[in-house]
């Protein structure tokens, strides 16, 4: 279930969505016990209107994604002194005199002697105050800033600031992590390097960055992660370990939420939340009934480009640096298909293969072996329905009447491995060493599923099978691989189409609508002859 805040002329904030989706509880049919929410709209949408002062742009803490009942949130940064007084003054103007932002009942959140405060810190004490109160009602207890300034300073003014860095620790409760990651400006070199983020090494000695890694014990002991190496690693192995950060802290604890932001909200902050959103999915975890193009619309529309509102869209156009973390996003999929990234605790693939393998290998220990022939790492055959228990009971019996149907039945059964040695096949159907029809008829199952009814088998060193058994397990790819992998074959073919992979102008804004318009088509949204 999911309530609406309306925000139809933005009136919430004018970089927000018209209308701001809050997710309640989830339910499903199969699953009605999941966890549930408390939030209540009119109470949020309250605290939402008189707290979003705190932060740069208005831009307010607002949940994105509901998992397991935890909320994960994206906003800006704390909005420093200049901005919080203009918008004040703006408000207390235009309202007439009237302005009651924060209402009869907004005290200081960290109480202190009013005789040592000055009028600064106690604005500072109402607006983020609100903002604590908004964040405690969401149950976030992990901030995570991924600024790489302790302050974001412009022509020598602090423009924005953050709970890191604030003098009253009003936001000493939380648990806050300071992950500076490039901002969109870095990933020019992206693109300048054809796209390959493999090498790609920001710059930590430039003179605007002083944030340092600051991750509490209790994360970094968890995770097999040298995080005092991190000016060394490139931007892909830097992006996973904060994603593997990030889905741990939300894994860890079964209460309490997180909230993403960098400066604005808009560049570094989608970036994560995508990929959170996406890894999710691709688990199962979150919106399970989407397809791969469903979800990579809902991601891009909503994500990126409902809550960047038409300055983030200008942004793409003017700054091309803007559009490459877009694609980087996408395009870095390809990195984080593997297990280690997955929010489940379940049995790999490769332990299911390695199990049903042995199973084999026991029930048909008794089988003759065979020496001195080797084969291709194909995997897994299966045979008839046939009472195999009756003959496995004396198998040393069965191997002469193996023996004496030779290369006849070889050629009746018909097998192959694909990548055998032919002549090693010609060796062994010489040999007279053929399996009985006794045992029933083996086919090769490959490791993508199919079957392979032609040619013969060649015989395996020292096994009791006219083949191999890898215990490395079926290589075929697992559901999570699969779905990133689609996904992200779908971005590219639609933005190579609409975009460019190799534009060096900044894009037209009529390719940014091209590419929202073939994901709306994809999902039927809209009808192929539709044209914005």
């Amino acid at each position: 279930k999911y309530s609406v805040i309306h925000n139809t002329n933005g009136e919430v904030c004018g970089h927000y969505p018209q209308q701001i989706v809050f997710l309640e509880y989830e339910s499903t049919e199969l699953h009605k016990d999941r966890f549930e929410s408390t939030v209540q709209i009119t109470k949020l949408q309250d605290l939402v209107n008189r707290s979003k002062m705190a932060r740069c742009r208005g831009r307010f803490v607002c949940p994105v994604i509901l998992y397991n009942g935890k909320h994960i949130c994206r906003s800006s940064t704390l909005a420093g002194w200049g901005e919080l007084y203009g918008r004040t003054g703006y408000n207390y103007i235009f309202s007439g005199g009237t302005d009651d932002t924060w209402g009869a009942e907004s005290e200081p959140e960290v109480p202190e002697d009013d005789g040592v405060r000055n009028g600064d810190s106690q604005l500072f004490d109402k607006v983020r105050g609100l903002d604590i109160k908004l964040l405690r009602y969401l149950s976030v207890r992990y901030i995570c800033d991924l600024m790489v300034e302790n302050k974001k300073v412009k022509f020598g003014l602090n423009v924005t600031s953050s709970e890191k860095v604030d003098k009253a620790q009003r936001y000493a409760d939380f648990t806050l992590l300071s992950v500076p990651y490039p901002g969109c400006e870095f990933f020019k070199d992206y693109k300048d390097r054809d796209y390959t983020a493999e090498g790609l090494v920001f710059n930590w000695n430039q003179d605007f960055v002083d944030a340092p890694l600051t991750i509490p014990v209790c994360f970094t002991k968890n995770l097999s992660i040298n995080w005092s190496e991190y000016q060394s690693w490139d931007l892909v192995h830097q992006t996973q370990n904060y994603l593997k950060l990030l889905l741990h802290i939300i894994n860890s604890d079964d209460e309490s939420g997180l909230l993403v932001h960098c400066i604005s909200g808009w560049d570094r902050t989608p970036l994560f939340v995508s990929l959170l959103r996406l890894s999710l999915w691709a688990d199962g975890a979150v919106h399970a009934s989407l397809e791969p193009t469903e979800i990579l619309y809902l991601t891009i529309a909503y994500d990126w480009f409902l809550f960047g509102g038409q300055h983030f869209v200008m942004h793409l156009i003017s700054f091309h640096s803007s559009l490459q973390i877009f694609f980087f996003c996408f395009n870095f999929l390809k990195h984080i298909v593997s297990e280690k990234f997955s929010a489940k605790k379940k049995q790999s693939h490769k332990g299911q293969n390695c199990l049903k393998i042995r199973v084999v290998k026991f029930l048909l220990c008794g089988l003759p072996r065979r020496k001195g022939h080797t084969s291709s790492p194909q995997t897994v055959l299966w045979n008839r329905p046939d009472p195999m228990h009756e003959r496995l009971a004396h198998p040393l019996g069965q191997e002469a009447k193996s023996s004496s149907s030779s290369s006849s039945n070889q050629s009746e059964q018909g097998f192959t491995r694909a990548g055998s040695s032919p002549m090693l096949a010609a060796e062994y159907a010489q040999s007279g060493s053929s399996l009985s029809m006794d045992y029933g008829s083996w086919q090769l199952v490959s490791g993508c599923g199919s079957i392979h009814d032609h040619g013969q088998v060649a015989a395996a060193n020292d096994s009791p099978l006219p083949f191999s058994f890898q215990d490395e397990g079926c290589p075929s790819p697992s559901e999570r691989q699969v779905r990133l992998e689609a996904v992200r074959e779908v971005f590219l073919a639609a933005y190579s189409s609409t975009v460019g992979l190799k534009s060096s102008a900044p894009s037209p804004s009529g390719a940014i609508t091209g590419l929202l318009e073939q994901f709306a088509r994809g999902v039927g949204l809209r009808g192929t002859n539709s044209i914005i």
